[in-house]
């Protein structure tokens, strides 16, 4: 266990000290904190470290294994209404309990204030767990991913078509923000666990592939019809609020502390309630393993607590600061050097990335060398965030950056290799780690306020950037692989 969490913790160290050091390069040159508020975000990436690698700990041996019981069980009932019944369930608690989600809210409720940010919660979870249905049943039906995600995204668009500029880029943000630490793991291992029979009866080998895409339609769907019944929330944006020097620093931590252990006490109480109902009624575990999922979920309630408090006390309001102070300097052209840093930072420095590099190698037989992936997700991705600051600059609409990207990114489903598809949309969330939750969207939303913009319309939108970028980037490598792939069997066959 001590050996795990040490594992875990360099993880997020790895992920959270490299802005914390472009953080303290920025303070000390061009855009200096106010009082108080350099050790203050100091001490807030301590808190995120340490509460992230506590909660990956609990991941492991809790939702995780839990997750794949859960599939695994259901699929031998041979009972589809009851596992699309319990796949509902399981992804709209999973998606209360994200971390990721838990600070969009945050974010949101600060520049919307009339909004109801338990309300916004309920509708990114429903949309979660209603795709999580679709996406299940698609490994059950056998159902080609490339017919629903094109149907299901010029739908989506359609919709989006009929919602105010500043709801859209918040439902994109919602669909990047709910592929995070939480329910990537989680429901990659639930439909590891539905595919696993599938494939002992035909011989598939990627069924669970494409779950975590499917899934992340849901949330920008759902608040895409939430924000045409809640349009009074959008007609006074403000900039939400930045750190001031308070008394001690200490004394934001503990000023903060109670409120969000009891909200993080309510986000995971649905999912400890379904683990106690699977348990009795479905697994029916030994005590001891039963015991062990059990434990790794408290860890993930310590650790979702202290990330919260140290987002909350610290990276989130240092953020905006920062922000503020960049969007003053240059006539906030100083954003888009600072974002293209930021950008290939946050990919390289994100664990999850690193696994997805190891992955798209083994697939490929090694034609795609991990050097090679990372390279491309952190120039795409590095390009992602420019595009993002460069809106907060202009004003330009996210229309001029979502449309292009995601019809480039659905052509290319007709030519990339079917696995490589669903990697790249799994893969969606990947780069849109808690880093780009916590501080990234933080920074656009203080620059956007001090530029004299909306918030809400120029700097929403910026995780979609970076959760749209791997779509893209994936599937180039796939056809590159395809191509490779067809000139070898070309010279074997000449030989």
């Amino acid at each position: 266990m001590i050996a795990d969490f040490v594992e875990k913790l360099k993880e997020s160290a790895i992920s959270v000290a490299p802005v914390m050091a472009i953080v303290a390069l920025l303070h000390f040159t061009i855009a200096p904190l106010g009082q108080g508020q350099f050790p203050q975000f100091m001490i807030g990436g301590i808190l995120l470290m340490l509460g992230l690698g506590i909660f990956l700990v609990g991941a492991d041996i809790g939702m995780v294994p839990f997750g794949h019981q859960v599939g695994s069980a259901l699929m031998q009932k041979r009972k589809l209404t009851l596992l699309l019944i319990v796949s509902f369930a399981i992804g709209f608690a999973i998606t209360i309990a994200e971390p990721d989600v838990q600070v969009l809210a945050v974010q949101v409720s600060t520049v919307m204030p009339s909004l109801n940010k338990h309300m916004l919660l309920v509708m990114i979870a429903v949309g979660v767990g209603f795709f999580l249905v679709v996406g299940t049943g698609r490994i059950v039906l056998q159902i080609p991913l490339h017919l629903l995600l094109i149907g299901f995204y010029i739908l989506l668009f359609a919709v989006c078509a009929f919602v105010e500029a500043g709801f859209v880029g918040v439902a994109f943000d919602a669909g990047g923000a709910t592929t995070g630490p939480v329910t990537v793991p989680f429901i990659i291992a639930l439909g590891m666990g539905v595919a696993a029979t599938i494939k002992s009866r035909d011989g598939s080998h990627d069924s669970s592939f494409g779950l975590v895409g499917l899934a992340s339609i849901g949330p920008i769907m759902a608040v895409a019809f939430f924000g045409m019944t809640a349009k009074e929330g959008m007609t006074d944006p403000v900039a939400g609020e930045t750190s001031g020097a308070a008394s001690s620093v200490v004394d934001t931590f503990l000023s903060v502390s109670p409120h969000v252990a009891q909200e993080m006490f309510l986000a995971l109480l649905p999912l400890f309630v379904i683990f106690a109902l699977s348990q009795m009624l479905l697994l029916k575990l030994p005590a001891r393993r039963a015991l062990r999922m059990f434990v790794g979920m408290v860890y993930c309630l310590i650790g979702l607590i202290l990330f919260m408090i140290g987002v909350v006390g610290g990276f989130s309001p240092v953020g905006k600061s920062l922000g503020a102070a960049l969007g003053a300097f240059a006539d906030g052209y100083a954003l888009i050097p600072v974002g293209l840093i930021l950008g290939a930072v946050v990919v390289c420095a994100e664990p999850a990335v690193w696994i997805l590099n190891q992955q798209i190698e083994e697939i490929s037989g090694g034609h795609i060398k991990r050097k090679i992936m990372l390279f491309a997700l952190s120039v795409s991705i590095a390009l992602a965030v420019v595009l993002g600051m460069f809106r907060v600059v202009t004003g330009m609409s996210i229309w001029f950056v979502l449309l292009p990207g995601y019809a480039l990114a659905l052509i290319l489903t007709r030519f990339c290799p079917p696995l490589f598809t669903a990697i790249a949309f799994d893969s969606g969330g990947v780069a849109s780690g808690p880093m780009a939750t916590t501080f990234v969207l933080s920074l656009t939303l203080g620059a956007s306020a001090a530029l004299g913009g909306n918030p809400a319309t120029d700097a929403f939108g910026m995780i979609a950037m970076i959760a749209m970028a791997p779509l893209i980037t994936i599937q180039v490598l796939g056809m590159i692989f395809k191509h490779l792939e067809n000139r070898r069997k070309s010279e074997e066959r000449a030989v």
